[in-house]
């Protein structure tokens, strides 16, 4: 199925609307179109068809935003690259690409090739075939190697679609992000926003300062947050943020305590769970439950079917699922455990790969870590198996003490006692004064600590 460009026909639509605000400037989807025809200009005399491939190794910002939607409009397929990556991985995630953009593209240039801006911008409309790769995203890799996922324009339409059914779609939106335009959470927020024709507020990385003055001061209706700048945000006073909708917690495991805090504060905090390969969400708490009590993570999008494995492992299909993705029987299995509530919403337990076994039994590593990060003066903790004669594994954790808190090993255990099963509680503890080491989109590398 081929149908309208996103952007064009966003342009169509609300030409002087904001398509993107950074602290930069801000494009107008007429600016916007008329930059990324330009740009798909720049790409053609510079050899790329469509199909092949162009890796973006630019920062989060406007010049990214209008080299990707050039490769949409060109037909490319789009690369994000992670600018933290070191130089071999880099070379890897660029190998294949017939171009690898370091500089921003030249789309004056390109306009005066191609007449003008104004001719580039009433050239003939693009189109999307559903069925073709429009991105290849890497994983975050926090159990392996980032791996590389393609999703098509059909993914993305579908997650769009999916999330606007969730939590709603106000014509003056404005979604902001503060996560990384190379992973699936952040960009999807830019793809979504074109579809709908509202407005993406980008910044290049996660500043506390900046963000809490964009959700007090810039009438930002959606953001996408993660546990640990959810955390952040409301120590540095976030409250009561007048415009403020929802505020989309995923990218890991949020514990329920750090919720209520920001409910009680008056951020209304959705719940998500989802993974590269269905395209960002899944499973998304609508916004008419937010106040509900409980901390499922909602239930499947509306396009999304899931069940759980015999083991308990989350399995997915739909329209959003990677077609690059190894199905079983039509289902991709996601490597992450969980559970259903009475109503069928998931609540998710934590990595397949992470689980202990203790004793012959099975521990979920973030059950405990989200006790831990409840206490009053732990400001992060990480639980790890060590290896010990009697239990097979046992448990421990590296914990991170708030600001002036000093951490006590006993006081710690009766905590995690009061909450866990005998065989959960940590037999050891680890002060820690380094932040735990993260992914660029905020989730825990608990394998560099096992390390």
């Amino acid at each position: 199925m081929v149908v309208d460009g996103w952007l064009a026909r966003a342009a169509a639509r609300r030409p002087g609307a904001p398509a993107l605000q950074t602290p930069a400037g801000t494009l107008s989807y007429r600016e916007l179109d008329v930059a990324a025809r330009a740009g798909a200009a720049a790409l053609r005399a510079r050899g790329v068809a469509p199909g092949d491939r162009v890796a973006i190794a630019l920062p989060a910002g406007l010049d990214f935003a209008t080299a990707l939607h050039a490769c949409m409009t060109l037909g490319a397929v789009a690369v994000p690259v992670d600018l933290r990556l070191a130089a071999p991985e880099r070379e890897r995630v660029c190998a294949g690409a017939a171009l690898t953009l370091l500089e921003p593209l030249a789309t004056g240039e390109a306009g005066a090739r191609a007449g003008d801006g104004a001719r580039a911008a009433t050239a003939a409309p693009s189109r999307h075939d559903l069925a073709s790769t429009a991105l290849i995203v890497h994983t975050s890799g926090t159990t392996a190697a980032p791996r590389p996922v393609e999703l098509t324009y059909g993914n993305l339409l579908w997650s769009a679609l999916g999330s606007g059914v969730a939590l709603g779609v106000d014509p003056e939106e404005r979604w902001l992000c503060t996560l990384p335009l190379s992973h699936v959470g952040g960009l999807s927020i830019l793809i979504r926003s074109a579809i709908y024709a509202t407005t993406a507020v980008v910044h290049e990385r996660f500043e506390t300062e900046r963000a809490l003055h964009a959700l007090e001061h810039e009438q930002i209706t959606l953001v996408s947050v993660v546990a640990t700048t959810l955390a952040r945000l409301l120590d540095a006073g976030l409250a009561r943020p007048a415009a403020l909708r929802c505020a989309l917690a995923g990218g890991g495991p949020v514990p329920a305590a750090l919720r209520e805090r920001a409910l009680a504060e008056g951020v209304p905090v959705s719940l998500t769970y989802g993974l590269t390969e269905t395209c960002s969400q899944a499973t998304t708490l609508p916004v008419a439950a937010i106040s509900e009590p409980g901390h499922a993570a909602g239930p499947p999008l509306f396009c999304t079917r899931l069940r759980l494995a015999e083991d308990g492992e989350i399995m997915l299909a739909g329209p959003t699922v990677a077609r690059s993705a190894a199905l079983e029987g039509g289902w991709l299995a996601s490597g992450d455990l969980g559970r259903l509530d009475a109503r069928g919403w998931l609540q998710v337990v934590g990595r397949k790969a992470d689980t202990i076994v203790s004793g012959g039994e099975n521990v979920a590593p973030a059950e405990v870590e989200a006790v831990l990060e409840a206490h009053p003066d732990v400001l992060e903790a990480a639980v790890l198996a060590h290896a010990d004669e009697r239990w097979g594994e046992a448990v421990a954790a590296v914990v991170v003490a708030r600001p002036g808190a000093v951490l006590d090993s006993e006081q710690l255990a009766a905590h995690c006692r009061s909450a866990l099963a005998p065989y959960k509680v940590p037999k050891d503890f680890l002060a820690r004064t380094e932040p735990l080491p993260r992914t660029a989109s905020g989730k825990l590398l608990r394998r560099e600590l096992a390390a």
